[in-house]
């Protein structure tokens, strides 16, 4: 498969399980399928593409600024990079739709932090951080 390809078909992947999370029902089997269907395909593409091109690289690695730029002037291990940001990205959006859930969230509430932490990662943790801080500030302390 090429990995225009490859990085389309992620991507749509993707953005579906994003669609399902903010828009449906929070069924088990739906968090299920997220977390070890979709994120599992995504981590499972990500890996093969690691272990298959990541050495291939001549002079990348992670050692400097310069390292990383050639990894990613690399098609399949730039495919890769954007596929890990996909996985892990999607996996801390499951947790924090299952931990918002569990705190009684509204919904319409989550919905902007799903949406931060889809298209800016840690800024949408760092949001989910924020509000569950403000609630527990905000609520009455049990005695």
């Amino acid at each position: 498969m090429p990995f225009e390809t490859l990085f389309s078909a992620a991507s749509t992947a993707a953005m579906a399980g994003w669609l399902a999370l903010i828009l449906l029902p929070r069924w088990p089997m739906l968090i299920a399928g997220l977390r070890y269907a979709l994120i599992g395909v995504l981590s499972l593409t990500y890996a093969t593409l690691i272990f298959v091109y990541f050495f291939r690289v001549e002079g990348g690695g992670f050692g400097s600024i310069t390292q990383v730029r050639l990894l990613f002037a690399s098609d399949p291990v730039l495919v890769a990079g954007w596929i890990h940001y996909l996985a892990f990205d999607l996996f801390i959006g499951t947790w924090i739709a299952v931990e918002a859930d569990r705190r009684g969230f509204n919904r319409v509430l989550q919905a902007p932090i799903l949406a931060a932490t889809f298209m800016f990662g840690p800024l949408g943790l760092l949001l989910f951080y924020l509000t569950s801080a403000t609630q527990a500030a905000l609520l009455p302390k049990k005695a």
